[in-house]
């Protein structure tokens, strides 16, 4: 295989599918060369939903098309890529409140959008979210790391899907290149389903075309936590995730200022690394004293803190039947296989910001075969990259836990189209790819 130069979608090749045809305003049916063309007279047509030619209906008998989910492993054997131009440019985006967690605060998001087009006119987005204390990379070098990738897309050869996405993966490798990995992934993607008009949320596996997402409450004061508690509680969101770790007393503070306005809601602790072991177990002894027992507790000590982690994980789960989350202790999938293998936490929370769409994808495999339940995360980001891990999970329906609530905490959006949002519910409409782009002159 040729070493990554490029990425359009052309054609998918193997004789073993047949595809029904949908109208269309690009005339693709000479790129679709190896597949027959039931109506030759025609060119306006596009290839679109496909099926075993074994189990599929007689060629003589025609059947009116229906549009089904092709399957991202089937696209990413079949399709052939060609990138006519690919670019990064800065995201600057302000919150509508600074967001604190244990590890950092913020107070705009200063991401890189990623911006892929085909040969066949396809656009796809991504999004490099940049959050230093997590990503190691801040928003200059996101964008000369996604230069170097977007360059390379377009002086690439045809090749299919997967293969590009393989010579992506060998281009910015593990984990200091993960976001802008994810970023490029994300683009080549949606570009691939827009190529094939399937949205994302279908071509993951289509199990759901809406998600529910948690809300977070940053670091602030306790009338503050309180205020944003009552009003996401008019909102109709039944789950909060509040972050912790930064001071143990003002934490419980919190707690109980927030359950004093919104007594129904569940609870996500997140410390963010920010406990000693000894610490967060305190912290369940006394919401447990307070009559409070959190859904969920994500990442309550240091990332590297194995032995800290198992202990806070039996110690929760066997004294208060709550589960512990691996997240920024998840970064690999040797760490997944570790946090399995070891028994360390629970649940695994998934970011594609932190491990890049493929190898998420990696990960989820093997937490599902292991019988360890997951979470979808992300970092502070617009509608795009939520957009993407959104149709991801309501198109794999395996989250138990979803937080992908932060572009409800942006003081402006600057994504047109995408998913419409009505409080913490998601909907994901029938549009292809994510169906969010920006306008790119804007950017």
């Amino acid at each position: 295989m040729e070493p990554l130069r490029s990425a359009a979608l052309l054609s998918p090749a193997p004789t073993s599918l047949s595809c029904d045809l949908l109208p269309s305003t690009r005339p693709l049916c000479r790129s679709w060369r190896s597949l027959p063309c039931r109506h030759p007279a025609r060119r306006d047509f596009l290839f679109f939903c496909c099926a075993n030619t074994s189990t599929g209906p007689s060629p003589t008998k025609q059947q009116p098309a229906t549009p089904i989910s092709f399957g991202f492993n089937s696209l990413k054997e079949t399709l052939t890529v060609n990138v006519a131009s690919a670019e990064g440019r800065a995201l600057d985006v302000p919150l509508a409140r600074p967001f604190t967690i244990a590890s950092s605060r913020l107070d705009r998001v200063t991401n890189v959008a990623v911006r892929v087009e085909l040969r066949n006119g396809s656009v796809g987005w991504g999004e490099v979210p940049v959050l230093p204390s997590v990503t190691e990379k801040n928003q200059s070098d996101a964008l000369a790391v996604a230069a170097t990738a977007c360059s390379a897309l377009v002086h690439s050869l045809p090749m299919t899907l997967g293969d590009v996405l393989s010579e992506v993966g060998r281009l910015l490798p593990g984990h200091d290149f993960a976001s802008v990995r994810a970023g490029v992934e994300m683009a080549l993607i949606d570009a691939a389903a827009n190529s094939i008009r399937i949205p994302l949320w279908r071509l993951f596996g289509g199990a759901s075309n809406s998600i529910t997402t948690d809300i977070t409450i940053p670091i602030v004061s306790p009338s503050e936590a309180a205020e944003l508690a009552a009003k996401y509680c008019r909102q109709g969101f039944s789950t909060l995730k509040l972050k912790v770790g930064k001071d143990l007393n003002s934490d419980i503070e919190v707690l109980t200022a927030i359950r004093s306005v919104h007594p129904e809601c569940s609870f996500i602790l997140d410390a963010n690394e920010g406990y000693k072991a000894h610490q967060a177990i305190e912290v369940l002894d006394n919401l447990h004293a307070m009559g409070v027992i959190p859904i969920l507790f994500e990442q309550p000590v240091h990332r590297d803190n194995w032995e800290g982690l198992r202990l806070v994980s039996h110690v929760a789960k066997d004294k208060y039947g709550v589960s512990i989350a691996a997240d920024e202790s998840c970064k690999s999938v040797n760490d997944a296989n570790k946090i399995i293998q070891g028994n360390l936490a629970h649940v695994i929370n998934v970011k594609l910001a932190k491990l890049g769409v493929v190898g998420a994808l990696e990960i989820i495999n093997i937490a599902r075969e292991a019988g360890i339940a997951l979470m979808i995360g992300g970092m502070v980001e617009t509608r795009l990259a939520m957009g993407f891990a959104g149709h991801l999970a309501a198109g794999l329906g395996c989250f138990s836990f979803i937080d992908l609530d932060t572009p409800l905490l942006l003081a402006e959006d600057p994504v047109i189209g995408g998913y419409e949002a009505s409080g913490p519910v998601y909907k994901f409409n029938n549009s292809s790819g994510q169906g969010g782009f920006l306008h790119w002159d804007n950017v």
